[in-house]
């Protein structure tokens, strides 16, 4: 039998996002909170992220996973972990299923805080066998971190972003030598320093411009074929391969629901008030840009429970929007839309090209908005930032604004 609740806010989605919507409309007083996970344990990815960095104290990842779940908790909002949400009854109304039975949960506003995942191996359409040994950044941390499971010996890892010299740490705690990182790109995306200690101190080589075209082994990976940009190939010897980064939002919810999504973040598209297209609906976090820092979302998190605040107090939805649209070589832009009572301050971007002085100009109908220079190089796999002073003059009835280098 199905049980049927209401509840003044339900947030879908336990990572630092989701915790702190939930925290901040909890302590604004707005009734009851609601957040439900389908995993066993609140906290989002950062649980499975043993090394530092993680806010402003430099926490290790479960410290800050527990501190967010802390406040949220603290705050009086309700978190139930292990539901997972199944369906759309209604506009407002999920259908969810946990350990205890089936239920059907309204509520005055829904927040999306799903998150994102690393595309595996097969979306990536690398053939070959399938070999033990091959893993994404999230199952390697969870084996290694989480369960202590024995890895491998020699491993490679596809990428060299941030996330990808995350993995590489992880695999030397784990007693793993690292073979080589791989990436498409000419040059790694990571923090200089990064990279430097991980090629001087570790002795770890970066392969550019090079692609893992197949994997080899039967039952175990024996190692993996690569591609020049130029058209070489080579083969490195090891028994284990993590693919890094190529994050994609999980939206299957908003898809459901019939949200509009942006064809670049590929998650649903929002105003600067984290509003989608669908009243009482909002979404926060890395469900609309895979994938920032948990300190960067949670802050999303912080300023969309103000969103909701507003919302439930005042009940104004915009009935019209302005789409934001990029050109290439820029990936895409979070907000993608505009409202006439759009808050927006700021906007994050993100490329597939290397640009050493990018500029960027933005138009709407012909007529140029705003033209300004990054005061940092434009690097794939890394967010940069645009103001939002030019929005004021964006013609609310007027067709796409489109953003572009030029």
């Amino acid at each position: 039998m199905r049980r049927e609740r209401i509840v003044d806010v339900l947030v879908v989605g336990a990572g630092p996002a989701g915790l702190a919507t939930a925290a901040g409309l909890a302590a604004a007083g707005v009734g009851e909170v609601e957040v439900v996970d389908r995993e066993r344990q609140a906290g989002g990815i950062p649980r499975h992220c043993l090394h530092g960095g993680f806010g402003r104290l430099g926490m290790t990842g479960p410290q800050y996973a527990e501190r967010c779940v802390a406040a949220a908790v603290g705050t009086g909002a309700v978190l139930r972990t292990g539901v997972s949400v199944t369906a759309w009854a209604a506009p407002l109304t999920v259908d969810t299923t946990s350990p205890r039975g089936l239920e059907r949960i309204t509520a005055r506003a829904v927040v999306l805080a799903t998150g994102a995942r690393e595309r595996p191996r097969a979306a990536r359409l690398v053939p070959g066998t399938r070999p033990a040994g091959v893993y994404t950044t999230g199952e390697l941390q969870r084996a290694a971190d989480l369960h202590r499971q024995r890895i491998g010996m020699r491993a490679v890892v596809v990428g060299a972003e941030p996330v990808s010299f995350t993995a590489l740490d992880t695999l030397r705690r784990a007693g793993v030598a690292v073979a080589a990182l791989v990436t498409e790109h000419p040059r790694h995306q990571a923090r200089p320093a990064r990279a430097l200690d991980a090629r001087l101190r570790h002795g770890v080589p970066l392969l550019t411009d090079a692609t893992v075209v197949e994997l080899l082994g039967r039952g175990r990976l024996s190692g993996v074929a690569l591609r020049h940009r130029d058209g070489r190939t080579a083969h490195v010897a090891c028994d284990t391969v993590v693919f890094t980064g190529d994050f994609v939002p999980d939206h299957e919810l908003a898809r459901s629901a019939g949200l509009l999504l942006d064809p670049g973040t590929r998650g649903p598209a929002v105003d600067g008030a984290f509003r989608t297209d669908g009243r009482g609906v909002f979404a926060v976090g890395n469900v609309l840009h895979a994938a920032e820092p948990a300190r960067a979302v949670a802050r999303e998190g912080t300023l969309a429970a103000e969103a909701v605040r507003r919302y439930l107090s005042d009940g104004d939805w915009p009935s019209a929007s302005v789409r934001l649209r990029v050109a290439a070589p820029l990936a895409w832009i979070a907000p993608n839309r505009l409202t006439p009572d759009d808050p927006t301050g700021a906007f994050t971007l993100r490329t597939t090209e290397f640009v050493a002085r990018p500029t960027l100009v933005i138009t709407q109908d012909g007529r140029t908005l705003h033209r300004m220079r990054p005061r940092r190089p434009a690097v794939p796999n890394r967010p940069f930032r645009v103001a939002g002073e030019w929005t004021g003059r964006v013609d609310t009835g007027g067709g796409a604004v489109r953003i572009a280098l030029g």
